[in-house]
């Protein structure tokens, strides 16, 4: 027979309950990329932008809600950013998809509903794996890119203070 000694002894375990199932996360960051619109811009080009939706109780987040409009393009400067600026290791992006950009395709490339959804989830991936970075929480890009509605590609890289 064992006899339990303090460093084995099991630890007391509070059950869980319904209301600390279901309560608000002691800390939480949602980011949903979403509702892709294709615009016919000036010259007939063409482009998708996507609606990029953060909540967070996280306090290094001043502002709890956004909602902005990116392009593919800005989730490249931003990984760009991050690379150059950071000491993470960022993900890759959804592929460029040079092959669908090509003229007289008998699709519509890059601008296909089931590209452009899979470009959406690959995008919404990458950009919740930064974000729940803490180190990449830290970095004024990032608060750039979810939270203004117009990226200042001219600021100065650094970090957030947390006040």
């Amino acid at each position: 027979m064992m006899v339990e000694s303090e460093s084995t002894r099991r630890l007391n375990v509070k059950k869980q309950t319904l209301d600390d199932a279901y309560a608000v996360p002691a800390n939480f960051l949602e980011i949903d990329v979403v509702n892709p619109m294709t615009t016919m811009a000036t010259g007939k080009k063409r482009y998708t932008d996507y609606e990029v939706k953060m909540k967070t109780n996280l306090p290094v987040f001043k502002v709890k809600e956004s909602a902005v409009r990116r392009r593919y393009s800005d989730f490249e400067w931003l990984r760009n950013e991050l690379e150059r600026d950071s000491k993470i290791v960022v993900p890759p992006l959804p592929g460029k998809a040079w092959k669908r950009q090509m003229p007289f395709r008998g699709d519509d490339g890059i601008f296909d509903e089931n590209f452009i959804e899979d470009r959406r989830k690959g995008l919404e991936a990458f950009i919740n794996k930064i974000a729940g970075h803490p180190l990449a929480q830290n970095e004024k890009c990032l608060h750039m890119f979810l939270q203004d509605p117009v990226i200042d590609k001219n600021y100065v890289p650094g970090k957030i203070r947390n006040t």
